[in-house]
């Protein structure tokens, strides 16, 4: 899978993404990233990106022609239009079903904004997704796209060593994840639960179901609301 990352912080994007799991899969070939610097686009000899917004209003703007010759110039290389995502406060609530829907695409663009956002007219012509990370707001795009790419990368076949990880931990059927432990069998007077020793796979798993549904009801009951 690859992923274009249209921004002015291209740096930002691949310093932060080239590291742990996700560095590993780009060098092993399961998942492109490119962060294209939407400055490179500009027509003004200043590489200016923005102007002041018509009808007044504090800070600026993104103008609309260096955005779409960024993206055009990726849909001349590819042949062919690739799915937009531009991130915003104003776009769905990222969740987990959506990262494995576009886990399941070859190429994504992931558009960063940036000042009081982007001409309106250049997102009516690329955008094809608006997506949110949450309800607050924060100085650019680019934490949101590098999210994004980790929580759809790591569901790309071969990004993972261990693919069942990913059937098993939060938001998997609505459920957060139970409770992890690891050595010691005790630890500052605490005692891993008897039944995690015990070697019986069956009452494990059986354990482990109960425990998601309990730590779901306790901290994300809106969860259950929507099995």
């Amino acid at each position: 899978m690859k992923f274009y990352i249209l921004t002015l912080f291209p740096e930002m994007i691949m310093d932060g993404l080239n590291t742990s799991i996700i560095g590993r899969a780009i060098d092993n070939g399961f998942i492109e990233i490119e962060a294209i610097n939407i400055r490179d686009y500009t027509l003004d000899k200043h590489n200016k990106v923005d102007d002041y917004p018509y009808g007044g209003g504090a800070g600026m703007v993104m103008q609309a022609q260096p955005v779409y010759d960024a993206y055009q110039a990726i849909v001349n290389r590819a042949g062919h239009k690739i799915p937009c995502i531009y991130l915003t406060p104003q776009g769905k609530t990222f969740y987990q079903n959506m990262a494995k829907t576009y886990a399941t695409l070859d190429e994504v663009v992931l558009l960063c904004g940036h000042y009081e956002g982007i001409d309106e007219r250049v997102l009516e012509e690329i955008v094809t997704d608006y997506v949110s990370i949450g309800d607050y707001v924060l100085t650019g795009g680019e934490l949101p796209a590098m999210i994004m790419v980790d929580a759809i990368a790591r569901l790309v076949p071969g990004v993972l060593h261990n693919e069942e990880s990913t059937t098993q931990e939060s938001f998997s059927n609505n459920l957060l994840e139970y409770p992890q432990y690891t050595r010691p069998e005790t630890w500052n007077g605490k005692k891993v639960p008897d039944i995690l020793l015990s070697g019986n796979h069956a009452k494990v798993d059986e354990w482990r179901y109960n425990m998601s549904v309990e730590r779901t009801r306790k901290y994300r009951p809106d969860l259950l609301e929507d099995n």
